[in-house]
């Protein structure tokens, strides 16, 4: 394979102190530092408190404490770095991926798909635009957690190109058979590398997290898996080539029903 094509990922399957932003990024940070160069890290949904609804008292601004880390962090490492945190911007509090790369803006995605059972949808508000980000030659998509099970938003066409899919999540233990399934699935069906990254441990509402993160190559074969409920960091390679060979061999994309998202 043509290694000048391949990235390589780290996944950090972490446990997250509740609410507590000074220990999460003391934490991560020493994490970060342990990873032998990677093109890409990936934090936790809300990896500087946990999945809180308090976010009166948590949410940053853009250009805050925890954006100007990500951007040092991923000048030292000479990486991509991403994960979300609750942003407050004009009245309004998101649930927003952020992704920060050496001397670069950082870019971001809202989530779209709020968890209603939680209570999410009562103090975030619901992001309008996907977002694909242009790295190194791949084109990936942000995707927050509940977005996971809402195939239509993530759907690739020909408007919606990209060869990679980041979810990262808190996802509960009680669910993850759903987790690990739709995972597989968004790989097969949009013919595209999936990367899933859930916290473990448990946070301060006594939801208990098993991480069960991957790497998911288009044709469904897991290149990596983290071990149930164990901190660790995972790592895989991704390769263009292969990608495109699948979807020459197979292209079933040309098949697929047009639709418009209202």
């Amino acid at each position: 394979m043509d290694l000048s094509k391949e990235l390589k990922i780290s996944l950090i399957q972490s446990d997250l102190h509740w609410e507590d932003i000074d220990s999460n990024i003391s934490m991560f940070e020493q994490k970060i530092k342990a990873i032998d160069h990677s093109d890409i890290i990936v934090l936790p949904e809300m990896f500087t408190t946990g999945f809180s609804n308090n976010a009166s008292n948590l949410a940053e601004e853009m250009g805050g404490r925890t954006s100007q880390w990500l951007k040092k962090m991923a000048a030292e490492k000479s990486s991509a770095i991403c994960g979300s945190i609750i942003i407050k911007e004009e009245g309004h509090f998101y649930n927003r991926f952020l992704w920060a790369e050496p001397d670069k803006e950082i870019q971001f995605y809202n989530k779209r798909h709020l968890f209603a059972m939680a209570g999410e949808d009562e103090t975030y508000k619901a992001g309008e635009e996907l977002k694909i980000i242009n790295f190194k030659g791949w084109k990936i998509n942000l995707q927050i957690c509940y977005d996971l099970r809402f195939p239509v938003w993530s759907r690739r066409h020909q408007d919606q190109d990209y060869d990679l899919i980041i979810y990262v999540a808190s996802w509960p233990v009680k669910r993850i058979k759903a987790w690990s399934t739709l995972l597989q699935a968004r790989a097969i069906e949009n013919q595209s590398y999936c990367v899933g990254l859930n916290r473990v441990g448990s946070d301060g509402n006594d939801i208990e997290y098993t991480g069960a993160s991957v790497i998911i190559d288009p044709l469904g074969t897991e290149i990596c898996s983290g071990n149930p409920g164990k901190e660790e960091t995972l790592e895989g390679r991704i390769n263009k080539t292969h990608l495109m060979k699948i979807r020459e061999k197979l292209p079933f994309h040309k098949d697929q029903d047009s639709f418009s998202i209202l």
